[in-house]
């Protein structure tokens, strides 16, 4: 396999994930070739990183007193081609925290075991009403924490 520039080793980075979700690929997902269109991984980025935040309970707080994620930057690494009615088991982490945002990393993996997709971004909380970066708070940090261990 390539080398990933935001992956050191890569059986030890695959082995630290633990949350996941399943997707099946859709026909309106594919481009004329029947395989996946370069943008569809980016929906499933966005649908397991949701379903993640939720998980570790990072919407629980409505009132947005600790602010609003965004994404700053996202990227994908596509290692084998998917096509339609293929299962792809996403994986996502928290896989850097800082103080005003943090990284996270995907791994999407077919029904042949496969690594299909690699990926990573950068989310940042940042104030709605200033649309600047906000230090993340302690118990934010702390359920990031706890989530990747």
């Amino acid at each position: 396999m390539r080398k990933i520039s935001y992956i050191e080793d890569f059986e030890v980075w695959k082995g630290e994930f633990s949350f996941s979700i399943p997707v099946r690929i859709r026909f309106s997902e594919t481009d004329m070739f029947g395989h996946v269109n370069n943008v569809s991984p980016f929906i499933y980025f966005e649908e397991a990183r949701i379903e993640y935040l939720k998980s570790v309970g990072l919407f629980e707080n409505s009132s947005h007193t600790e602010g609003i994620p965004i994404v700053a930057d996202l990227q994908c690494d596509y290692l084998k081609q998917l096509f339609f009615q293929d299962s792809l088991r996403l994986y996502v982490k928290a896989a850097h925290i800082g103080n005003t945002s943090f990284d996270i990393h995907y791994m999407g993996v077919n029904q042949h075991e496969e690594v299909c997709l690699t990926g990573r971004g950068r989310i940042v909380y940042i104030d709605p009403s200033t649309g600047k970066p906000l230090k993340l708070g302690v118990s934010l940090k702390e359920k990031l924490l706890a989530a990747s261990k």
